[in-house]
């Protein structure tokens, strides 16, 4: 079972289905991801894959950042050959821009180090689980952020239209409870849509069309995983 991908959200268009009816959809540049390290139970304590996606120029990559991913010849690597202690294999590749781990029930995810996945692993799947951030829209009120109606804007209500009102009691219990929703920070966060169903895969450009929304402006980058339904729907 393919442990999953990073991409990039592109935008949101239409798609007629077979039956004639329009779906919407979000375009989601969907890989290729270059496996950069292989987690193990020996040696890491637990199972998983690290994947990276997007070109980072290296002149802004530090050289230790460089030596997790290719073979630099450091001088602490060559100390460490040279006293018999087992180097991590290296991809080989050029600097990620967005790098990710996903873990994993065991060591049969078959992924290796310098491995590049494409959307074709994600040919099985029926559904999947996006993960990005939502857009940030800085300081909002409470009617932006937490739908709340406001005050009445009749005789006699001056001036306190777009207030919360009351946050708490009287003297008992004297305080405002936790969680109250207030105005405050609203979007920028991290946010998972599960079980969108993927309508189409373009292997040729790299590209998967999900139905729905999923979170983020264009640009911004998410992280696709299995989603739970694909064993309900029979797939992998």
């Amino acid at each position: 079972m393919p442990v999953g991908l990073l991409g990039q959200k592109i935008g949101m268009t239409q798609v007629y289905a077979e039956d004639g009816t329009v779906v919407p959809v979000t375009v989601v540049e969907a890989g290729p991801c270059v496996v950069t390290r292989v987690r193990t139970q020996d040696r890491d304590g637990y199972d998983a894959v690290q994947l990276g996606f997007g070109d980072r120029p290296r002149r802004r990559v530090s050289r230790a950042d460089r030596g997790q991913i290719a073979d630099i010849g450091s001088r602490r690597q060559r100390a460490r050959q040279a006293a018999g202690v087992q180097v991590l294999p290296r991809a080989g590749c050029e600097p990620r821009r967005f790098m990710r781990e996903f873990r994993c029930d065991g060591p049969d995810h078959g992924c290796e180090v310098g491995q590049v996945l494409t959307v074709e692993s994600l040919a099985d799947w029926s559904f999947v689980d996006v993960i990005g951030t939502s857009i940030g829209r800085g300081h909002a009120g409470v009617m932006k952020r937490h739908n709340f109606s406001g005050q009445r804007a009749s005789h006699g209500v001056k001036r306190v239209h777009r207030h919360p009102g009351s946050i708490g009691q009287s003297a008992d219990p004297a305080r405002v409870l936790k969680g109250t929703r207030m105005a405050g920070r609203y979007g920028g966060s991290r946010v998972t849509v599960r079980n969108l169903e993927i309508v189409r895969v373009d292997a040729e450009h790299n590209m998967l069309l999900v139905r729905g929304a999923v979170p983020g402006a264009a640009g911004g980058l998410l992280i696709l995983r299995y989603s739970a339904k694909n064993r309900k729907a029979g797939g992998r």
